[in-house]
């Protein structure tokens, strides 16, 4: 069995760490943990898990903090968590069969991320990190920000999730502070720093810098696909925050050159045509998405509400726009299919219902009526 040093970097970390930590209790053979300039409790509680318990001054570079981490671990593996990240519950048995039966050979982990939750605690979004490495120096972080290591050698994937369950809101500009002093510097970007700071721009609605540097992004040849896909939808987001609703489409249809389209675009493209009243159009699309295929191991973000429930709803909205309520009444059943407790398929039950009840009541007084006249006639 191998055995892994889990290493993590924390600062004012109270409400979660401990959290964290007891949900991979027996599951590690090795805990690292660098707090990088707590002032509360943090550290205390570390070392109720750990005598491994390190400083280290923060100077705004995550990998630096999360490789001196690593540079401290003695075991032949290392994995990276959080302190408010959780194996997911009912999972730790799993993960140790997994562990028992990684070969030697293994030299990187891949396991799902499930980053953002619904009402009842789904997630919304999920992708694939690098979460467990072998412990050499060729596998180390890169990256100021949004930091990684570099998926290679011999690689494994497992279903086995790892939860991002935030109790805080942490400095929301924290990141685009970073990138926009790697700008002042003169540092050089790379092709994954030029994609996460365009997201910075975009998220903080700054659409002209962030249509820039996606722009500069998509026109390297050495970006990753993945990520010029998701780039496309969020320079469209900038296109319409600038009010170019057209060339907002346009991104949207320079993604489909990196590979299939994918259910979050088809989405993207339905709801464009959907807000202008175009709803055939829509459902072309929204179609689309329900049949794309879902690449959860890609790497990339998945939000799988966009390949079921998202454009299910939509096309039930957009039929009864035109008219065809069987239809829409259809979709909302395959909408109740993905997502049986949604407040809108729930209420569309009621709806249709409604609609029903209307049909047959026109329906029947259609009838006394052709039955009045025939009777009348029979009297003359």
């Amino acid at each position: 069995m191998i055995e892994i040093s889990l290493c993590m970097i924390v600062r004012d970390e109270e409400e979660t760490l401990a959290r964290c930590l007891e949900s991979v209790k027996g599951l590690v053979d090795e805990i690292v943990i660098v707090d990088t300039g707590s002032q509360d409790r943090t550290k205390e509680i570390a070392r109720g898990y750990t005598q491994k318990v390190y400083d280290f001054r923060w100077q705004d570079d995550f990998s630096e903090a999360r490789n001196f981490a690593f540079a401290k671990a003695e075991k032949g593996w290392c994995m990276w968590l959080d302190a408010d990240d959780v194996f997911a519950e009912g999972k730790q048995e799993e993960f140790l069969r997994l562990k028992q039966k990684l070969p030697q050979t293994t030299d990187v982990v891949m396991l799902p991320y499930h980053m953002g939750f619904d009402g009842k605690g789904r997630p919304s979004l999920i992708y694939y990190r690098e979460r467990i490495v072998r412990n050499s120096p060729e596998y180390r972080f890169k990256g100021r920000v949004h930091e990684a290591i570099v998926p290679k050698g011999e690689i494994v994937s497992s279903e086995i999730p790892v939860e991002h369950r935030k109790v805080k809101q942490g400095d929301s500009r924290r990141n685009l502070k970073i990138y926009s002093q790697m700008e002042e510097q003169g540092e050089e970007f790379s092709p994954r720093d030029l994609y996460y700071y365009g997201r910075e721009l975009t998220a903080h609605r700054n659409f002209e810098k962030g249509r820039k540097i996606l722009t500069d992004f998509l026109e390297r040849e050495d970006g990753w696909s993945e990520n010029k896909i998701d780039a496309t939808r969020q320079l469209a987001q900038c296109f319409y925050g600038l009010g170019e609703d057209d060339k907002a489409l346009a991104a949207f249809f320079q993604g489909f050159c990196y590979d299939l389209p994918r259910g979050e675009t088809c989405c993207c493209v339905g709801k464009h045509f959907f807000d202008r009243g175009r709803f055939q159009e829509a459902v072309y699309w929204y179609e689309r998405a329900l049949h794309a295929e879902m690449k959860k191991e890609s790497g990339a973000f998945v939000n799988e509400e966009c390949y079921g429930y998202l454009p299910a709803i939509s096309l039930c909205v957009c039929y009864d726009r035109m008219g065809d309520w069987e239809t829409a009444e259809l979709y909302n059943r395959t909408a109740g299919d993905y997502c049986p407790d949604s407040e809108h398929y729930l209420q569309n039950l009621k709806y249709f219902s409604w609609k029903r009840q209307q049909e047959m009541k026109a329906e029947g007084k259609e009838g006394d009526i052709i039955r009045k006249a025939t009777y009348n006639k029979r009297k003359e």
